[in-house]
């Protein structure tokens, strides 16, 4: 039993980095910290302990961890750094290394970071707490709220899918998750906190019910017989994961949104062969085309990645001219970086690095064309906004059911309320709808 007088007043800053799985684990660990009398830092203030949640996708994921890692330590001297996530899972001697690290944990450890800091202070140099991530079966659940009106519910982690460019199978383990009964739960307790809006989010989301016999389809059927006012959103789902039984009853849904995040990562079948995807641009085709057949108002995400290994430039022609001829409503790209472990960096081909940027900056051009072509068609409609929190200004934003984003002018009463409004045009700088 952890005797948590001597946390008492404690103060702890977090950062978080990375995907929004990271930012709901970091929350679920805030709760335990602030269940232990921990409270976290206001600006200005000097914290006791600060927990860096760190990322490792790309090398420039791990720069900014590094970045982070630097800048807190400048901002804390004097605090007991600890350092979890990806990044730490990946490369832990690396972290220890870093001036001013003290504690290492890896992506399961960081769950049982409270063990850990009832320690002597003085013990923790550069300690280093990390198992074989491979061999962990427990599913670990958290939900974020932050300081958002959206919540974030962990429903599943891990990756048996092994992409040849991704390191997360090794950085996150196999695929896992917690019942439908107990995710439920989890999302009524949510509701009860106040959300309005929970997304599911995952490593692979749709493999959902691996551990259990289980699967997604019958756990959003669960969540929408719910009967409260919620919004549920799907962060993310491999395609060939995306049944049609599912797409229809998104359509029909009273919970879930028309709004989908589907990762494509090229749009040339050989290059999707290189990576070992488990779908060719045919199946990708026909997804898109059954949502907007059903659902013609739906807001579709793709990620794409440019530069692999093996990616000529014929093949990313390719994929250009199969992205445009997708009815799509914004691009995620990614440059590819190696990644040590990965069976891609048996490809001889490799794309340099002012190639991959330009890639990039064609398809950033190309997704912008898509989003303001997409805002655009929303101008008139009739919808419903639910207002968060943030604002700039006197300008708040919120988020219609199809994730169009609307700016209006601040009313505190409004947040975190579902408002149904007239879409205007769009704002001076492109960025949302106003409210006519």
């Amino acid at each position: 039993m952890i005797d948590n007088s001597i946390f008492n007043n404690k103060k702890v800053a977090y950062h978080t980095l990375g995907c929004k799985l990271n930012f709901a684990e970091t929350s679920a660990i805030g709760k335990q910290l602030s269940d232990e009398g921990f409270v976290k830092v206001k600006p200005g203030e000097q914290a006791d302990v600060c927990i860096i949640n760190t990322c490792s996708v790309t090398d420039t994921a791990d720069h900014k961890c590094r970045q982070a890692i630097n800048r807190l330590n400048r901002q804390h001297p004097d605090a007991i750094m600890v350092v979890t996530g990806c990044y730490a899972q990946l490369k832990p001697e690396e972290i220890a290394s870093i001036e001013g690290v003290d504690l290492v944990l890896g992506a399961n450890e960081k769950f049982s970071l409270l063990d850990y800091l009832t320690k002597n202070d003085s013990s923790l140099t550069g300690e280093i707490h990390r198992e074989d991530i491979l061999k962990v079966k427990e599913f670990k659940p958290s939900c974020s709220r932050d300081d958002r009106t959206r919540f974030f519910l962990k429903v599943q982690d891990g990756c048996d899918y092994y992409c040849t460019y991704c390191t997360i199978p090794i950085a996150r383990g196999h695929s896992r998750n917690a019942s439908i009964s107990d995710t439920v739960e989890m999302a009524r307790q949510a509701i009860r906190e106040g959300a309005k809006e929970i997304v599911l989010t995952g490593i692979n989301t749709g493999d959902f019910g691996k551990t259990t016999s289980e699967n997604f389809f019958d756990l959003v059927k669960a969540l929408d017989a719910l009967p409260d006012e919620i919004r549920f959103r799907i962060s993310s789902i491999e395609p060939n994961l995306l049944t049609d039984d599912l797409i229809s009853f998104v359509a029909q849904s009273k919970h879930f949104m028309p709004h989908f995040h589907i990762p494509l990562q090229s749009g040339s079948n050989e290059v999707l062969k290189l990576m070992k995807r488990r779908y060719g641009i045919e199946l990708f085709a026909e997804k898109i085309q059954t949502i907007k057949k059903i659902m013609p108002g739906a807001f579709i995400g793709v990620d794409v990645i440019v530069g692999v290994r093996g990616e000529t430039d014929e093949y990313f022609e390719q994929a250009y001219r199969f992205i445009t001829s997708l009815d799509i409503s914004q691009l995620h790209i990614f440059s590819y970086s190696e990644r040590a472990g990965t069976k891609m960096l048996k490809i001889e081909h490799s794309v340099v690095n002012t190639e991959r940027k330009r890639r990039s900056e064609v398809l950033h051009a190309l997704s912008s064309e898509m989003t303001t072509r997409f805002y655009i068609s929303q101008t008139g409609n009739q919808a419903n906004v639910l207002w968060e929190s943030r604002h700039k200004d006197d300008k708040m934003v919120g988020f219609t059911s199809n994730y169009v984003r609307v700016e209006r002018p601040y009313d505190k009463t409004l947040v975190n309320t579902i408002q149904s409004v007239r879409l205007g045009n769009l704002n001076e700088d492109g960025s949302a709808l106003v409210v006519d």
